[in-house]
This record gives C-alpha cells, structure tokens and sequence, in this order.
C-alpha cells in the first residue's frame, strides 16, 4: 500500500507538487494520469526516497522508502530505464542489484526468463533496444519479489506482444494482493490495465476512483436511438427529465436515461426504434476533458499563410 498525506514539492518558486494525499490499495492497478509537467514524476520520485518533500509524509507498506531495512524486497521501481551502465549486461546489473539484499542468483534467472532477456542476458545494456531496456527495468523491479509496484511508463517501446505481456503482468501481480501504481500515456491501454484511477494537472489531484467511475463523472452515460418517430420519443423523453439532442434526422442522443428505460417507454407508446444503443466515452475523450485546464504545454495549430511566410 501507498500513502501519500498532504504531500508537497517546490522547487524555488515553482510548485510541482502541492498539497496530495491518496491512497493506494493493495489487489489492484492503479493507474496514474497528467500531463507533461503535472507532478508525476515527482511524486513517484517522493514515493522512492530519490526527492525529499517539502511538506507533507508519503509512506510505503507503513514505513517511508528509506526506513525499509530490505527495500528492494518492498517496493520494486522502473523510473528510468536508461539508469543502468551501458558496459554491464543485464545479468550483471541484475547480479549486482541481487547482492545488496543477498538475493539468491537463481532469483536473478527467473526474473530474466520472466521478462524474456534469456537471450540477450549476457549482452552489454548500452546495445539494447528501448524496448529491452524497459524489459531489463522491469526485471529490476520484480527482482525482489516485492510487495508494492511502481511504474513509470513501463510499456514504452514495446511492441505489441510486449504491451500485452505488460499487462498480462501487472494484473497478475494485482490479483496476487500486491500494489501496482503504473503511469502512462496509452489511454487505450490503460483502459484495459487499471481498475483505478488517480489524475494529477498542476500538481493537483483532478480525480481518483473505479475507470468506468471516472469516464462516467465527466461524460455520463449515452443512448443512441434511431426512429422514424424520433420528435415524439424526444418529448417524452424531455418530459421524463432527460436531456435529448438529434444530431441528425430521426436520430437523437439520450443523457440521463439507460436504453432499457428508453427502450421501455418506447414501446410503452407503440414508437418503433430502428437502433437503440448504449454509448459511453472512452478513457481519452474523458481524460482530455478533465485535463483540458491543466496542460502546461500546449501546441497551437500552425496557419498555412504562416508556415509559407517560415519557409521563405
């Protein structure tokens, strides 16, 4: 488990991290959200030990990082997979990592196995692909089986196969009872990932709680319904305190009712239904609502006329 009580960060005048607290429960993902610069990484960084906070206790499995006697058996990390000397192999920076908390060198192969380095374990890390770097960071992590989980965009440069491996992974270790507090900015994957959520702008909690829960404060649930007495659906639909749009004819978009209520009072009124459609957003449409007044770096759209005069 991870808590954080009024944590803060300030580096100067600058606030990255201002006044959080939050729990992280053991037996799920949580998954993390902001934007660039919103105090992500330096909240995970406050979590390790690596910052010291300003203000405010953030505690892993009831102790601060570094009041841990065998951390890597506690909490295991990926923060920065280029971390590692590039003249070491993996096996080595593994071995090494290993017997600071004399861990056995069989614990070394399993965790190599489990992240598929077997085939490149004696090789030197400065000649590994992103994405095998992030696998021999990920290997780190696990190397003491360790109770608490933390992730910082662990399926970057991963193909396919290694995103759902990923994923398979940390709800595994979920379902185990251990704690798993990963970042990203795949929304599709971490839609299918965490069962959690916990997003930060500014250095601010914007929201926490269940995925769908999250989707659903901003969004709500839709119905999509197509008729060709949709004006007369919309009316006592309107009437019944929902809110309808047609976005086109003899289609109306519901919010405030579920299909089978409308579908209910459709046939309630003899009203034919050509559709009827449950709709919810996604993870991202919700995402880039609640951040939309947190993003510190934005990009604006180039005019044509502008990007003529630049390459002149």
């Amino acid at each position: 488990m991870i808590e954080a009580h009024e944590l803060t960060k300030r580096y100067g005048d600058k606030t990255a991290v201002d006044t959080i607290s939050f729990t992280i429960p053991p037996g799920s993902v949580t998954g993390f959200l902001g934007p660039n610069g919103a105090g992500k990484s330096t909240t995970m960084r406050m979590i390790m030990g690596l910052d010291r906070p300003t203000a405010g206790t953030v505690t892993v499995n009831g102790k601060p990082y570094d009041h841990h006697r065998s951390p890597l058996r506690e909490v295991g990390a990926l923060l920065d997979a280029k971390a590692v000397h590039p003249g070491r192999s993996a096996r080595s920076h593994l071995r090494t990592m290993a017997a600071t908390h004399n861990i056995k060198a069989s614990r070394v192969d399993e965790v190599i196995d489990m992240t598929g380095l077997h085939k490149v374990a004696n090789k030197r890390v400065g000649g590994f692909s992103l994405g095998m770097g992030q696998r021999l960071g990920i290997a780190a992590a696990l190397l003491g089986d360790p109770r608490t989980l933390i992730l910082d965009e662990p399926v970057n440069g991963l193909d396919p196969e290694g995103v759902q491996w990923v994923r398979q992974l940390v709800r595994g270790l979920a379902a185990e009872g251990r704690t798993v507090f990963l970042s990203s900015h795949l929304m599709s994957e971490m839609a299918q990932t965490a069962d959690q959520l916990l997003v930060i702008g500014r250095g601010r909690i914007i929201t926490a709680g269940p995925v769908q829960d999250v989707i659903d404060s901003v969004s709500g649930a839709g119905v999509r319904v197509r008729s060709p007495r949709a004006t007369e659906l919309a009316a006592l639909l309107t009437a019944d305190g929902a809110t309808v749009s047609s976005p086109e004819p003899s289609t109306l978009e519901v919010r405030g009712a579920t299909a089978n209520h409308v579908g209910e009072l459709a046939f309630a009124h003899g009203l034919l239904l050509h559709e009827l459609s449950p709709r919810r957003a996604s993870l991202e449409e919700a995402y880039m609502s609640l951040t939309q007044d947190a993003v510190e770096y934005r990009s604006e759209p180039t005019s044509t006329a502008s990007q003529k005069g630049q390459n002149r």
